[in-house]
């Protein structure tokens, strides 16, 4: 049969059409869906993917008051700890962190997403700091270290230790009022204000002081100050093993009743203002000063040192005995030697200073 005899069917005349081209329209469908799983993942990964990296290591910020913005952002570019700083400015801005700043003390802590650490900065939720203060003899070394903890500086805090009617309305002077601070460990927010750290730390005082403490304090005829006082003392003498405080404190309970001078090296020290001094000199005990105990009888104006809660409850709860004298003991133990006679004490302060000529410590 020849083609010309082949019939044409409507079905094989189809089949032989071409195909449809793909809509322009269904291009851009594509790319759009293809942009939009793009940027899905990548709003993921800015909200909720971890962009902090401290190490494990505690890591603080602190946004200082009248930061801005960019300030505020400095400060956290300078921790080293954020991993994608563009994702972190993109997230906070769409956070309205920069019309939000506000002060404080921030951990960035391991892990941290982008969402919980603009959160945390921009509603304020600053993490304390732990507050503590030893080892201080003067009110600029106080208003020194408390100045790390707050957002103040030492010129501001010392002119409130030094503020007749700031002091007098804490209920000290400005000679006492290093004993209103007792030596611990206090958790307080780095953008509390000189003022209210006072008024904190006399809640403090005002809570160590109970009426158990307070009525030990009557029993030896001591006021709270008088209490903190001679435990400057007694820490400045025994300030290696504080097994040995109450028994110091025994001796100058002793010298008080007794109407005797407490004859205390440390306050000659203080009175002198020379902290380096190992050896005290005749020259030294001749010192013109209210603090000087071999001049002057009772108890110091004021303390010599912020003393430890051991040595106040030293103070209070005090060795009972006859001892008037101690000194150092010559094997350089840090423990002393104590006495109930002047022969005694002249003995044992005879062998101390052989044992320091023989070590050539002259002052």
């Amino acid at each position: 049969m020849s083609e010309q005899n082949i019939p044409v069917t409507p079905g094989s005349r189809r089949s032989a059409r071409k195909p449809r081209k793909t809509s322009k329209w269904t291009y851009v469908l594509v790319v759009f869906m293809f942009l939009f799983v793009c940027f899905s993942y990548y709003a993921y990964q800015i909200v909720y993917t971890a962009n902090v990296e401290s190490k494990g290591e505690p890591v603080y910020v602190l946004i200082p008051r009248g930061a801005t913005y960019e300030q505020a952002m400095d400060s956290i570019d300078a921790k080293k700890v954020i991993i994608d700083r563009l994702s972190f400015r993109f997230m906070a801005k769409l956070m309205d962190y920069p019309e939000l700043v506000k002060p404080g003390r921030y951990e960035l802590k391991d892990g941290m997403t982008n969402y919980k650490l603009i959160a945390k900065l921009r509603s304020g939720d600053q993490d304390p700091v732990k507050l503590t203060y030893t080892n201080v003899r003067l009110k600029k070394d106080l208003a020194q270290k408390l100045s790390t903890f707050i957002d103040s500086s030492p010129a501001e805090i010392d002119s409130l230790l030094n503020s007749p009617s700031f002091t007098k309305k804490l209920g000290f002077d400005t000679t006492t009022i290093l004993t209103m601070f007792i030596p611990n460990t206090y958790e307080i927010y780095w953008t509390t204000s000189a003022p209210d750290m006072m008024d904190r730390m006399k809640k403090e005082y005002d809570n160590f002081w109970t009426k158990e403490r307070e009525a030990k304090a009557k029993d030896l005829g001591l006021s709270k100050v008088e209490v903190s006082v001679l435990a400057s003392i007694v820490q400045a003498e025994q300030s290696v093993h504080a097994d040995e405080r109450p028994r110091i404190a025994g001796v100058y309970l002793n010298r008080l009743e007794r109407n005797m001078p407490l004859e205390a090296d440390p306050t000659v020290v203080y009175a002198v203002g020379d902290f380096s001094i190992r050896r005290v000199l005749n020259v030294h005990l001749r010192t013109p000063s209210p603090y000087n105990t071999y001049l002057n009888k009772g108890l110091p104006p004021g303390p010599i040192n912020l003393p430890s809660i051991s040595s106040i409850n030293a103070v209070l709860n005090p060795e009972e005995h006859e001892y008037l004298y101690f000194c150092a003991k010559e094997d350089f133990s840090g423990y002393h030697a104590f006495a109930t006679t002047m022969a005694e004490h002249r003995q044992n302060a005879q062998r101390f200073h052989a044992a320091m000529n023989q070590r050539n410590i002259m002052r």
